[in-house]
């Protein structure tokens, strides 16, 4: 049955992979945190919005250094060249998490639904559940997640 799905779905559905999806972790009363993941399009995409049920809002993010100083800047779309991966991490491209519902502790998931626009300009949703790192966590070498990618459908 898994097979006639995704022979069914358009073709713009598995353009998206999202891999080592992850969340920094939080403390009570904390208002934000960044979400961070790895974005490879088959065909040329972009990133352009991004949703959390556990969050009041979700922006698309970009730091940049301005003068010596780091300063971060809301972006509406971020282009996902057919081929490349594209990373959001700490530092530079990443998802702010605003106004949180609850507290994020390690090991738990918070989903994230990333809105794809594909070269024939059409949006999709892309699922992604991501794990929940310690406060203090830098970005890893490799992903820890499972090694489950999250295809668009």
């Amino acid at each position: 049955m898994l097979v006639a799905s995704l022979l069914a779905a358009p073709a713009w559905a598995q353009n998206v992979v999202a891999a080592g999806a992850w969340v920094r972790g939080t403390v009570a009363g904390q208002g934000a945190t960044g979400a961070f993941v790895e974005l490879t399009a088959r065909d040329n995409a972009a990133l352009v919005g991004v949703s959390c049920p556990l969050a009041e809002s979700a922006e698309l993010h970009e730091m940049i250094m301005d003068g010596g100083v780091m300063k971060m800047r809301a972006l509406q779309r971020l282009e996902l060249p057919a081929g490349k991966t594209v990373a959001l991490r700490p530092g530079s491209y990443h998802i702010m998490l605003l106004n949180l519902r609850q507290s994020f502790r390690k090991g738990d998931s918070v989903p994230l639904t990333l809105r794809i626009e594909g070269k024939d300009k059409q949006v999709g949703a892309l699922e992604v559940k991501a794990e929940v790192r310690d406060l203090t966590a830098a970005p890893a070498s490799a992903p820890e997640s499972s090694g489950h990618a999250h295809h668009m459908h």
